[in-house]
C-alpha cells in the first residue's frame, strides 16, 4: 500500500513537472516573439531621416508669451525631445539647429538656410516646430499644417494630428492645408509645421513652458511620425 502511493505521488510529481514545463516553453515562445517584434523595428526604420526645424532662434526670437517666454526657446526644447525619441526609435535625425542661433543675417537668409538644408538632405519628413498666437486669449490647441499640393504631407499631418489628439482630447484643432509659408512652399520633400499651442492662451502658455508637457508633446509628434514612417 505505502509502495502504491509513492508511486502515485511520484507520478503526480512528474506529471505537475511537464505541465510546468509546457507553461514556461510557451511564455518563452511569446517572450522570444515579442523580443524579435521589438527588435524588428527599429530596423524596419533604417534608412529613415527625419529633420527637425526649430523655428526662429538668435535675434529671432518668434512670438513672446502672455507669460514672457519666447517661442525660439520651447521651439528647441520640444525638437530636442523629440530627437532624442526617435533616435531612441531608430530614426536618423538632422537638426536644422541645435543651440540658440539663427541660420542668417536676416530673417529671409535664416528660412532660405533652413530650406537648402532640407531639400540637401532629401530627409523623409521635415517636422518645424512652432508656437501659435491669436488676438483672442479663448483659442488654443495644438495644430499640423502641410502644403496644399503634397499628399505625403498631408498623411504625415492627419497622423501627427492624430497623435496630439490623443495626448489631449480637449483639442479640437484639425490638419490644416497652407500654400504661403516658406518652409512649406520652398522644400521638395514631404514637410508639415507643428504649431504646438497658443503663447496668447495663458493656460496653455504656462503648459508650454513646462518640461513634463513639452515632453508630451515631443512623444506625440514622435508618435503620429513612426505612423507615417511605417505607413
Amino acid at each position: 500500500m505505502v509502495k502504491k502511493a509513492g508511486v502515485i505521488v511520484t507520478l503526480a510529481a512528474l506529471i505537475g513537472m511537464i505541465l510546468l514545463c509546457r507553461a514556461g516553453s510557451g511564455m518563452l515562445r511569446e517572450r522570444i516573439a515579442e523580443g524579435r517584434e521589438v527588435s524588428a523595428r527599429p530596423e524596419s526604420r533604417e534608412g529613415c531621416l527625419v529633420i527637425i526645424d526649430p523655428g526662429h532662434g538668435g535675434l529671432d526670437a518668434g512670438k513672446i508669451g502672455v507669460n514672457g517666454k519666447e517661442e525660439k526657446e520651447i521651439n528647441l526644447n520640444v525638437s530636442l525631445k523629440i530627437q532624442k525619441l526617435l533616435k531612441e526609435q531608430g530614426v536618423e535625425v538632422e537638426m536644422t539647429r541645435a543651440e540658440d542661433e539663427r541660420l542668417g543675417e536676416t530673417q529671409v537668409e535664416d528660412l532660405k538656410a533652413r530650406v537648402s538644408l532640407m531639400n540637401e538632405k532629401n530627409p523623409d519628413l521635415v517636422i518645424s516646430i512652432h508656437q501659435n498666437s491669436y488676438h483672442e486669449e479663448s483659442v488654443s490647441g495644438a495644430q499640423v499644417f502641410y502644403y496644399t499640393d503634397s499628399a505625403q504631407s498631408e498623411r504625415a499631418a492627419e497622423f501627427i494630428q492624430e497623435a496630439l489628439k490623443e495626448a489631449d482630447p480637449e483639442n479640437t484643432k484639425k490638419t490644416k492645408e497652407n500654400s504661403t509659408y516658406y518652409i512649406l512652399k520652398r522644400t521638395e520633400v514631404p514637410a508639415v509645421i507643428v504649431e504646438c499651442g497658443f503663447l496668447s492662451n495663458r493656460r496653455e502658455a504656462e503648459k508650454l513652458a513646462g518640461e513634463e508637457y513639452q515632453q508630451e508633446l515631443a512623444a506625440a509628434v514622435v508618435k503620429g511620425t513612426l505612423r507615417y514612417l511605417e505607413d
